[in-house]
């Protein structure tokens, strides 16, 4: 019993070791160049692949190479010499979604679907026979900014990063609506 409560006491201590590690401090773009207060300092359990904060001269004035969201762990891969953003057979794309189309908290790195509106749901194609309806599939990708609207009531801006074989599906939805995906589970609605 003793042994026991020793190699539990052990353990235990050992995953509770934590470590300062850089979190990113505020929304930075891709191919901003990182300054000291882009960056904070945290404790947590982590094993690798985060910065720790005794690097932190080695980030600052390095350029980032995705766009980096606040409140994240920052890892070695997200910054380098040059941006690479978009990554490679992604695009981003623009969307007016108007009032009620997007949840209100909707922020950048939120995993979404992006759907028609009502409008854009009963269009038949020429062609296809009375009453069958073709809704187009969800696109989903990554939110990469939300702008606000410029007038009361008008559409606020959505730029979501997806697959660029979607980009012109994305573009061409009437009225898109924006909806945000578990962490887990169904990739679309």
């Amino acid at each position: 019993m003793l042994v026991s409560a020793v190699g539990f006491t052990l353990i235990a201590s050992a995953l509770g070791e934590r470590s300062d590690v850089l979190v990113v401090a505020r929304d930075v773009p891709a191919g901003h160049v990182l300054e000291a207060r882009d960056l904070r300092s945290v404790q947590v359990a982590a094993e690798g692949g985060v910065v720790p904060v005794a690097d932190r001269g080695r980030v600052v004035g390095r350029q980032t190479r995705v766009p980096l969201v606040r409140g994240s762990l920052l890892s070695r891969g997200q910054f380098g010499e040059r941006a690479v953003f978009p990554p490679k057979g992604q695009s981003e794309v623009a969307l007016a979604v108007e009032s009620g189309g997007a949840s209100p908290e909707l922020a950048r790195g939120q995993r979404v679907a992006v759907l028609p509106g009502p409008s854009g749901l009963g269009a038949a194609k020429e062609g296809e026979g009375e009453g069958e309806e073709k809704a187009p599939g969800a696109v989903v990708g990554t939110v990469t900014g939300v702008k606000a609207s410029e007038s009361a009531g008008g559409p606020r801006v959505v730029t979501v990063l997806t697959e660029t074989g979607a980009i012109r599906r994305a573009a061409g939805l009437e009225h898109p609506r924006v909806v945000v995906l578990p962490a887990q589970g169904r990739e679309a609605p």
